[in-house]
């Protein structure tokens, strides 16, 4: 029997009634199919336990691929530890390797619920891996809840804001002007590329709460020389925006720090996109070495104000 739509017709967001799936499946409901993609892998980021259990027991397999990952990879990589014990309790294998040689249950080694599946011989986090795991739960909860829409950031390694003063030709300002210029930024009808730069243990980060300055092209490769740096807008409109630049020149160009594992991610950005995961902050820090204590560096006040020399900044 052929079910309109798969049987999934007003499915959205929600798959966490697990009276409401096991009616559309016991009605003709595909389990297989929905929207293009798998019902399960849905259920594993967006269901509850119950209805993962209920999919997972009418697939033909539990380990089935969507853009080359399973449901558990992405229960996983949700920070879904529930859904992720049921598909394991189903038959789905912790231990296949998927993006970056990385497997579900490794993975989740270096996540808040390392004691997620047994650990077989040999699966065990390595002594960087491990290092960075440790630091990425320091450094998110040094920042905290941290609002940073509309912000601009670069981190830069190795430097200290003396030192990004220096390589900007940046001038300081003063404090009044300062005052001012906070009580309303957006007043100005002109960019006064005011910028915030402050000292933070591994280097500086540059920072302007409400706008982009320090991710232009003009601005990294300056900062960057004989290092590297990582430019951060978090664009209200279009999301976080991520850049690279090294030793004077951009070498990586619309990304997307804290977006999540990507296909074809290496095995060292697989572990930094689910350590600092719908975190770009955190994440841009962590690329660039930058050990923040705190969030001031960012939220402000910064160790000084300073303005750029008026130049085209687009232009590197």
């Amino acid at each position: 029997m052929t079910v309109a739509g798969g049987g999934w017709i007003g499915m959205g967001w929600d798959w966490t009634d697990a009276g409401d799936i096991r009616r559309r499946l016991d009605q003709g409901a595909d389990p297989e199919v929905w929207s293009g993609g798998r019902p399960l892998h849905r259920a594993a980021v967006f269901g509850s336990p119950e209805v993962v259990a209920e999919l997972a027991g009418r697939v033909e397999d539990v380990d089935a691929l969507e853009n080359d990952v399973t449901a558990l990879w992405e229960a996983v990589v949700s920070k879904k530890p529930d859904n992720a014990r049921a598909l394991a309790a189903a038959g789905a294998d912790p231990w296949r390797e998927l993006i970056g040689g990385w497997s579900p249950g490794r993975l989740s080694l270096a996540g808040p619920t390392p004691d997620l599946f047994d650990v077989p011989a040999g699966q065990q986090l390595n002594t960087a891996e491990h290092t960075a795991a440790e630091e990425a739960a320091r450094l998110v909860g040094a920042l905290g809840s941290l609002y940073y829409e509309g912000t601009g950031l670069a981190c830069v390694t190795g430097i200290d804001a003396a030192e990004a003063v220096r390589r900007l030709e940046a001038t300081p300002v003063p404090n009044e002007d300062i005052v001012e210029l906070l009580e309303d930024p957006y007043a100005y009808e002109e960019d006064p590329e005011v910028i915030g730069v402050t000292s933070v243990p591994g280097g500086c980060v540059v920072t302007q709460p409400w706008g982009y300055a320090p991710q232009m092209p003009g601005v990294l490769t300056r900062l960057s020389r004989g290092t590297v740096c990582y430019g951060l807008y978090a664009n209200p409109k279009s999301g976080n925006q991520g850049s690279i630049a090294r030793d004077g020149a951009i070498t990586g160009w619309d990304l997307h720090p804290g977006g999540g594992v990507q296909d074809g991610d290496t095995p060292e950005e697989v572990l930094a996109a689910y350590l600092y995961q719908d975190n770009a902050v955190a994440y841009s820090c962590a690329f660039t070495g930058l050990r923040l204590s705190d969030a001031r560096a960012v939220a402000g006040p910064p160790d000084l104000w300073v303005q750029l020399p008026q130049r085209d900044y687009w232009i590197h």
